[in-house]
């Protein structure tokens, strides 16, 4: 993740001025603005981490955005060498520990949590599911199903917690949906003008309810297959059909597919599994800050 691009840098900043971070009334009434502190950043359960690399991002941005913190910019994170993101931490765990002015601390503490919290969150949740079809072919592939303007750093915590993203947008692939089949002339019509109009190297997916939706799909030229709402015996009789054709096709399985039954679907020899919950329900997880001064 470059946490300094533009896209990443605009969405830290609008978390800090959403906050009114450099107007913090409480803190600027309340602590010597000279005062340097400590602030450890705490596991409060078994987590995998994620959105560590936004914490001296999000410092650096302050800076700009409080006239008055621009001469209290030294700082410093330091993590253990064994703590990044992606990896399991242990409740318990400090994963950082931040040396900065006090006000700084305080008036930073809430996005930052916030922010690691829910990232963490997603990666935690990912991890689940990728160990839970530990052993198979299959890789779990998340969704565009995300909190709008959040979508690359769920991603990115995706990753984190083992996963792998599909489509970051719509302009990233073409995936014929069952709307698209209703409003352009059925599955044949649909896909034979994607197969058309489609830009140089893009792979055209089509998704399929039914063993007839799937002969259409591999009759017209599909080049990737999406079993939708499908049973794990459907998918499975699918998979063994789609591997009859002269040329491979990957297939991916979605719809209906949580933590309890994704096992018996990656066992059908399905390529992909893809998962709304990864991020749609992830639960933030429990991370403190704790703040001492120096």
């Amino acid at each position: 993740m470059d946490w300094k691009s533009q896209r990443i840098d605009a969405l830290l900043e609008q978390a800090l001025v959403e906050d009114q971070a450099a107007s913090d009334s409480t803190t600027n009434v309340t602590i010597d603005p000279d005062l340097r502190a400590a602030a450890s950043i705490l596991a409060r359960e078994d987590l995998v981490v994620s959105g560590l690399g936004a914490v001296s991002r999000f410092f650096e941005i302050f800076a700009r955005l409080d006239k008055r913190a621009q001469a209290q910019t030294r700082f410093e994170v330091v993590s253990h060498p064994e703590i990044f993101d992606g990896v399991r931490a242990k409740k318990g765990q400090v994963l950082a520990v931040i040396r900065h002015n006090a006000r700084v601390l305080l008036s930073c503490e809430r996005v930052i949590l916030n922010l690691m919290q829910h990232l963490s969150g997603i990666a935690t949740n990912t991890r689940r599911y990728v160990d839970a079809i530990q052993g198979t072919h299959a890789r779990v592939l998340d969704t565009r199903k995300t909190v709008p303007g959040l979508r690359a750093l769920e991603k990115y915590a995706v990753l984190c917690g083992g996963g792998t993203n599909h489509r970051l947008d719509l302009a990233s692939g073409i995936l014929i949906k069952n709307n698209h089949i209703s409003l352009g002339g059925g599955l044949r019509t649909a896909l034979e003008h994607a197969l058309e109009r489609r830009k140089a190297g893009q792979r055209v997916q089509v998704e399929v309810r039914s063993a007839h939706d799937l002969e259409e799909a591999l009759e017209g030229g599909a080049e990737a297959v999406l079993l939708d709402n499908m049973t794990p015996r459907e998918v499975k009789d699918s998979v063994v059909r789609i591997k009859q054709e002269t040329r491979w096709i990957p297939t991916e399985a979605s719809g209906g597919i949580v933590l309890e039954n994704i096992r018996e679907y990656a066992e059908t020899g399905v390529d992909f599994i893809s998962v709304g919950a990864l991020t749609h329900s992830a639960r933030a997880v429990d991370i403190s800050m704790s703040i001492a001064a120096e």
